[in-house]
């Protein structure tokens, strides 16, 4: 196998179920009226194809499918993307991943998810790209909804290889706390409730006080990650690398945010494999997220190139503050 690209992708396909009303449900509620429609999802598969629509370079998505139809129209979806997807697997007996998503008025949701053939997908099929294949690439992007050992094995051999490794840790799992796995991270991206959860703490919607994100991303450097950079949705996101910095988010009026936080991963590796520093990858990814949250759906709403480059000509409030120094 020859793979020529320059970020490499490893995660789920979901097809996403989505249902949008007035408001979410409590738990024993039912609310009439919604409005239903079904698209291709997958944190995986979003951020892969948000990064294939930044990019300038290649992208290869490894990811295991059922052998269904929902696997097959998945996989038709994906070769319009212009993805390599030859590390792609559908597995014989397994049932592709469905996610039933309830999306608000404000674009707030609520996600459940039934894995299938994504908790098959193992080392063996990262493996399928050659150590030399491995080495020509410049950014290795995975997120949780795999199994967390195949994501463990696939950020030890990119970091070994030479590459820029990017952790999305979610749905947030304390499996990646243990052992080795964090010092195998070059730039994690969690976002507040993640982050929250990864320090023990109790997820609490953002209050404009980054204090405690700032002391819990030094907690997850201290166990050996490089850049921390927390997405706190419209308030923009907190960068804590050599110095922590605030970037503002572009105000847009809010639609559907199912995908933000993949645009946003995916569009930083594109960034990142293209050679932009580190806080100019965070203001071009949180342009995409900015312009996702405006569409429905997932993949739908994923941003081309050519939108980011417009999205970003446009004033952008400045930062809350100045860098300074972590130490």
């Amino acid at each position: 196998m020859t793979i020529a690209c320059g970020v490499a992708v490893l995660g789920s396909v979901n097809t996403d179920l989505v249902i949008r009303n007035v408001r979410l449900p409590v738990a024993g509620e039912t609310i009439l009226g919604g409005e239903f429609y079904r698209a291709l999802g997958g944190k995986g598969a979003n951020q892969a194809v948000a990064a294939a629509r930044a990019a300038r370079v290649p992208v290869a998505f490894v990811a295991a499918l059922g052998d269904d139809t929902l696997g097959r129209e998945a996989l038709e979806a994906l070769r319009r993307e212009n993805l390599d997807l030859r590390c792609v697997q559908m597995i014989r007996g397994q049932a592709s991943g469905v996610a039933l998503i309830l999306v608000d008025h404000a674009g707030q949701n609520l996600i459940s998810v039934a894995s299938g053939a994504n908790s098959r997908l193992c080392s063996q099929h990262f493996d399928q790209i050659s150590d030399a294949e491995l080495g020509g690439m410049r950014v290795f992007l995975a997120s949780l909804e795999t199994p967390v050992a195949t994501v463990a094995h696939g950020l030890a051999r990119a970091r070994r290889a030479g590459l820029t490794t990017i952790l999305n840790p979610a749905p947030a799992n304390c499996e990646i706390l243990a052992g080795e796995l964090l010092k195998t991270v070059d730039v994690l991206t969690p976002n507040e409730s993640e982050i929250a959860i990864l320090a023990g703490a109790e997820p609490l919607p953002f209050d404009g006080d980054t204090s405690r994100i700032e002391r819990w991303a030094l907690e997850l450097q201290e166990r050996g990650c490089g850049a921390v950079v927390v997405t706190l949705g419209a308030e923009g996101c907190l960068v804590v690398a050599d110095t922590i910095t605030r970037v503002a988010a572009h105000r847009v009026e809010a639609v559907d945010a199912t995908a933000a936080g993949d645009a946003f991963s995916g569009a930083l590796a594109a960034a990142l494999a293209e050679g932009l520093p580190l806080l100019d990858g965070v203001r071009f990814a949180s342009a995409a997220a900015a312009l996702s949250v405006t569409r429905r759906g997932a993949q739908p709403s994923l941003p081309a190139r050519s939108e980011i480059e417009d999205f970003l000509s446009r004033p952008l409030p400045p930062p809350e503050f100045t860098p300074r120094n972590t130490a």
